[in-house]
């Protein structure tokens, strides 16, 4: 007798080993689904003067709908864009974030105040400018990637090395340029230089929702490849996979979704950490198909929950990416912690 049959368990070489697996995903895709929902609704009644469902608290509803649109734009950027990045890279530790995106865009900002003042950056706000963003972010990243993917060592260690300098340098750039700033306009910056829901426009909108629509549509549909990328670029070449050209096109993808997220609402650079270590854990399996879902919802359910807390009992939502970025962290630094090693 086996030990299967002993234990009276059935096991599986599928997204689940056992039957249990399969039930208890469910359970958290349902328990998931009804927190993002709870949340997305709590933020468009608590509050709201007229009675739910009369034409009036519509009205006050919409106007709210926007930042609930927005959270779930940067909750399918950031959780897709990070499962996908940490597969390609085979490390879970790492994030988009590590490519230079948020200090591109503090650069962009930064001297935006410093050539033309808080008038110059209230002046260049519109959907050319946000355009502007995500299209110098993916154009760098992508460039990147060509150079160091198909050039003489094609090494993605390299790659990651040469985007932190990368990043490193442009917050040096950043950080100089802040120094000269009168202490007023260093106020407007500071504002817009954190992950904030406030800092996206609704004009950004139509733009924004395609793109991350887009590239979270194309990544899921290579969900099978990007089981397969997980398995390393010996095991990937040796089941008829072009690892190299499967690379760039991911890393093209997570470029996309980074660069809207971030010039959408700003940086939340541990966001994306803490949404894939927990959407491993509550899924409980490596098949990318399943492991999306359950990412995303995670990252509405923190936002939308975190803007809801902060929003209406401590009357501070400015302050969610700050309570984001310092759980973030210790996750982090208990990860690495128990890892002992990146």
């Amino acid at each position: 007798m086996t030990a299967t049959e002993a234990t009276g368990t059935t096991r599986s070489a599928g997204a689940f080993t056992t039957p249990r697996a399969r039930r208890r995903y469910i359970v958290v895709l349902v328990v998931l689904g009804v927190i993002a929902l709870g949340s997305a609704f709590g933020l468009l009644a608590w509050d709201n003067p007229l009675p739910v469902g009369t034409p009036g608290f519509w009205r006050i509803a919409q106007h709210r709908a926007t930042a609930v649109v927005v959270m779930a734009l940067v909750a399918v950027a950031q959780a897709v864009a990070t499962v996908s990045f940490q597969t390609v890279t085979n490390n879970r530790i790492i994030t988009p974030s590590i490519m230079g995106f948020e200090s591109l865009y503090r650069v962009v900002q930064t001297t935006t105040v410093y050539l033309f003042g808080v008038a110059g950056l209230v002046a260049i706000q519109g959907v050319g400018q946000f355009a502007l963003q995500v299209l110098i972010m993916v154009g760098l990243a992508v460039v990147l990637y060509g150079w160091l993917l198909s050039g003489r060592y094609g090494n993605l260690q390299i790659m990651l090395l040469v985007g932190i300098v990368i990043g490193g340098g442009l917050g040096a750039i950043a950080t100089f340029m802040q120094r000269l700033l009168t202490p007023s306009e260093f106020d407007v910056l500071a504002a817009r230089l954190f992950g904030n829901v406030s800092n996206a426009d609704p004009s950004y909108l139509p733009l924004a929702v395609p793109l991350v629509i887009a590239a979270s549509a194309l990544l899921w549909l290579r969900s099978r490849r990007l089981n397969v990328l997980a398995l390393g670029p010996d095991t990937a070449r040796s089941l008829g996979l072009d690892h190299r050209r499967e690379q760039f096109l991911v890393l093209t993808l997570v470029a996309v979704l980074m660069a809207t997220s971030t010039a959408l609402v700003g940086p939340m650079t541990f966001l994306g950490f803490l949404v894939a270590t927990l959407a491993y854990q509550f899924a409980d399996t490596h098949d990318h198909r399943l492991i999306f879902p359950v990412a995303v919802l995670t990252a509405f359910s923190i936002l939308a929950g975190a803007y809801f807390v902060m929003k209406n009992v401590f009357y501070a939502q400015g302050m969610v990416s700050i309570l984001i970025e310092i759980v973030g962290g210790t996750v982090f630094l208990i990860v690495i912690l128990r890892k002992g090693r990146l």
